[in-house]
């Protein structure tokens, strides 16, 4: 095996408010939706970018991760609200148009765009779990 045998398929982030979330991924960034799995109370939503099917990102519960403990929930859900526990990169290659359009939807904007001493310029904002998103310009 090499390393261009692999590639990304999913990644995890946490989601508080399926509903609010689904309609963030949705309908603000404009992912399609793959799957929507719901158990009792709790959702795992599927999305990810049209055009890309290989790569989704997965929205789950984190109460429903294995052997967390109470204490670790609480710390996960405060970690949730302040931003600090999952974030993802995206990439564009227009950061600024990227950027109008996400601020039409309901969006906590935490940065926007800017040029970056390493190079690259993106933006950041935040979806309704908490999680950090930065948007890139690429090219």
């Amino acid at each position: 095996m090499t390393s261009t045998d692999l590639t990304i398929a999913q990644a995890m982030l946490p989601l508080s408010d399926p509903d609010a979330s689904l309609a963030f991924y949705r309908d603000v960034l404009g992912f399609e939706v793959r799957n929507h799995v719901e158990y009792g109370d709790m959702h795992w939503i599927t999305v990810g970018p049209p055009g890309q099917p290989e790569t989704s990102v997965v929205l789950y519960p984190p109460e429903a991760t294995p052997g967390l403990t109470d204490a670790e929930r609480g710390l996960i859900e405060e970690m949730m609200a302040k931003g600090t526990y999952a974030m993802i990169n995206l990439s564009t290659p227009d950061v600024d148009a990227a950027f109008a359009k996400v601020q039409q939807g309901d969006v906590e904007v935490v940065q926007e765009p800017i040029d970056q001493p390493y190079g690259i310029r993106d933006c950041a904002l935040r979806d309704p779990a908490g999680n950090m998103i930065r948007i890139q310009q690429v090219g």
